[in-house]
């Protein structure tokens, strides 16, 4: 009897655990979700903000069409782009790049630099860039930890059976992509 009753609370408490250790993983993954959706509020804020900085520009720099070309189809790529964190990734340094072009050319037109909007619109990306580099940094923190947890022994072993499958990190893609765009005017 005693035999049973002790293998009895030893499946219990074997059950316990991987009841924990399966909700553990469950949040991780939900905070990696989570995550993911401030990345994507602050980029689309960001998005939102072209259109405005470039009808803020456009009428100093008309005969930069090219620039505003690439500026247009980088956006265009991110929308794209959606939820797939290597896609978005990618487009989004695309457009990261091209608005570090067009701040560089602005540089070239004093009047444009004196521009009350243009030097509110400048405020408002840049804070918007410092949101979206911590929602990134989050985002990554996030995913690492519930990796980790994936792959972590004895979790693993549920993780696997129930296909809790990795996530990926947001990543700079080009090295020379890794330098921040200049902001100033």
């Amino acid at each position: 009897m005693n035999i049973l009753f002790g293998i009895a609370i030893f499946a219990g408490l074997l059950l316990l655990y991987g009841v924990i250790v399966y909700n553990g993983l469950v949040a991780k993954r939900n905070r990696v979700s989570n995550a993911w959706s401030q990345i994507d509020v602050q980029l689309k804020r960001r998005s939102d903000l072209i259109p405005n900085l470039v009808a803020s520009v456009k009428g100093y720099m008309q005969h930069e069409k090219t620039l505003f070309d690439d500026l247009a189809a980088s956006r265009s790529q991110v929308m794209a782009a959606g939820n797939n964190v290597d896609l978005r990734s990618t487009a989004e340094n695309a457009l990261s790049k091209s608005l570090g072009a067009l701040f560089a050319v602005a540089e070239a037109y004093p009047e444009l630099k004196s521009n009350q909007n243009m030097l509110a619109l400048q405020e408002e990306l840049a804070s918007t860039e410092n949101k979206a580099a911590f929602a990134r940094q989050f985002y990554n923190d996030s995913v690492m930890e519930y990796n980790t947890a994936c792959q972590s022994f004895p979790a693993n072993l549920l993780a696997e059976y129930f296909r809790f499958t990795t996530a990926t990190s947001f990543e700079v893609s080009e090295p020379l992509e890794r330098k921040l765009p200049t902001l100033q005017f």
